[in-house]
């Protein structure tokens, strides 16, 4: 019975943890569109300030005086910091090959992108190379997992054997 729901566990890890560069490779290309949206509204709000003979920081600075202002402020900076994060994760997906991105879940981080992606995605058959290492990794992490829970669940029982065992 173990080694059937060891095999079940590693077969589910392999299907599941096979998916994940496929996944990568769309989230990237949504990634992009993303920075690539948020860096137009950037060059717009500079070239604005450009205009007004002002940098950023001083354009920010100026923005003030009455709610909508201040909102628009805050919105803004919360913009440039978004753009930076996402192209700092753009770049580093980019630049790892698809095994690489099996180590790299923390650049797959913006919650509701990875939502987008997650409600368009189709699962892939893993033909390639790194959809086979990844397979692999999967399914010996799902039966590593299965062989812990049930060493987990065993461990009080082979307590009360041994315990049992030094009192006669």
């Amino acid at each position: 019975m173990l080694r059937v729901l060891t095999l079940v566990g590693g077969l589910l890890g392999a299907a599941v943890v096979s998916q994940f560069p496929e996944f990568t490779q769309q989230y990237t290309q949504r990634l992009s569109g993303q920075v690539e949206a948020l860096e137009t509204v950037i060059e717009d709000f500079d070239a604005s300030a450009r205009r007004a003979d002002m940098t950023r920081d001083e354009a920010l600075a100026s923005m003030g005086g009455s709610v909508f202002l201040e909102n628009r402020r805050r919105d803004m900076r919360e913009t440039i910091a978004r753009y930076d994060r996402l192209t700092e994760d753009l770049t580093a997906l980019r630049s790892a090959s698809p095994l690489e991105r099996l180590v790299m879940p923390h650049r797959v981080a913006d919650t509701a992108l990875a939502q987008a992606t997650y409600d368009d995605f189709i699962p892939a058959l893993p033909l390639s190379v790194a959809g086979g290492i990844s397979a692999f990794a999967g399914y010996i992490g799902g039966y590593g997992v299965v062989i812990g829970l049930f060493a987990l669940l065993a461990w009080p029982f082979r307590r009360r054997k041994q315990k049992a065992g030094l009192t006669f």
